[in-house]
């Protein structure tokens, strides 16, 4: 019973600060209501609400010069000294893909607990036949950890529904939280509509904004530690408690050595996306030499090839300063 009323109680509160009101209904739409920040704005902007952020309003030009090819959009953040060391497009609203699973997985730290048993329910299996999933069906149990792991490892699109709705209770629940988390955080070019980032046209967010969602993630410890992970091996249940293995590998090509990053640079783990609509698109935490954190993003590469290439060549920008 207490886990029910909290459930209800968190509902209530999102429905009473999307609304102004105590109806229970949330306002999922309340990006056409709230306020956009515009890129001329954003200076303003950062120096109130994001003061601890690394800001940029303008393309910025890296120190060795590479053009990320068009039409991505592309992004360093230098966490430490609050530094953009190179900016494309970063404020343009864009389909994030399976990027989308990094708020996926803050806000289910933050809402959520991790050694829960999750039992999911028939909707797992209501994903696209070619979407990645790992097979979950109405029934199977598995841990919070375990759902988590397979979310941002194999970037399993039935993990999370089964994450969106035991934390919330539903789905629209559950984005009705990702959006408020977005605002909280300062992302607030991005809206979501589903917690796994199948292409949708009211989904969307930018370089800039996922460099937020990702600074916010990195607060957690065991956020940090999946996304280093290249491979993970588990065992769940089925509804009749029969075992269900789970083997993953990461779908990071830095992680998995089939890309180097520059010298001095260690590639500490990230996401991928892909989808016809997003193209191809990344982001990675890494660490300088001296062990200083940085964030990296491209969205919207034409193919993973030259997604990757010119991950490799941005990061240059990192050793060049």
């Amino acid at each position: 019973m207490k886990r029910i009323f909290a459930i209800i109680t968190l509902t209530a509160y999102v429905a009473v600060m999307f609304t102004g009101c105590g109806s229970s209904k949330l306002a999922l739409d309340y990006i056409d209501t709230h306020p956009i920040v515009s890129t001329d704005r954003m200076d303003n902007y950062a120096s109130g609400f994001a003061a601890n952020l690394a800001v940029a309003n303008t393309d910025i030009e890296g120190v060795t010069g590479y053009e990320v090819e068009e039409p991505s959009a592309a992004g360093i953040f230098d966490i430490n000294r609050k530094k953009v060391l190179y900016a494309k497009d970063i404020h343009e609203r864009l389909a994030p893909a399976s990027l989308t699973k990094v708020m996926t997985a803050l806000v289910a730290m933050k809402y959520g607990n991790t050694e829960d048993l999750i039992t999911c329910s028939e909707n797992v299996g209501n994903i696209d036949y070619d979407a990645t999933k790992i097979g979950l069906k109405a029934g199977d149990q598995l841990t919070m950890n375990q759902a988590l792991h397979a979310l941002l490892i194999n970037s399993a699109n039935d993990a999370a529904i089964a994450i969106a709705e035991h934390v919330a209770g539903s789905v629209e629940d559950f984005v009705a939280l990702m959006n408020k988390e977005s605002i909280e955080i300062g992302a607030t070019n991005t809206h979501y509509v589903n917690p796994h980032g199948l292409t949708d046209s009211d989904h969307y967010t930018t370089a800039y904004d996922l460099y937020l969602t990702m600074n916010e993630a990195m607060k957690y410890e065991l956020f940090n530690e999946i996304i280093h992970i290249t491979e993970y091996n588990s065992v769940y249940n089925d509804s009749q408690g029969n075992e269900k293995s789970m083997s993953l590998k990461t779908t990071n090509l830095f992680l998995r050595g089939d890309y180097n990053p520059p010298e001095n640079v260690n590639v500490i783990g990230g996401k991928t996306g892909t989808t016809n609509a997003a193209g191809n698109c990344l982001i990675l935490v890494v660490k300088d030499a001296a062990g200083n954190p940085y964030i990296a993003v491209i969205l919207r590469a034409s193919t993973r090839a030259l997604l990757n290439e010119e991950m490799a060549e941005i990061l240059k920008e990192i050793t060049s300063q």
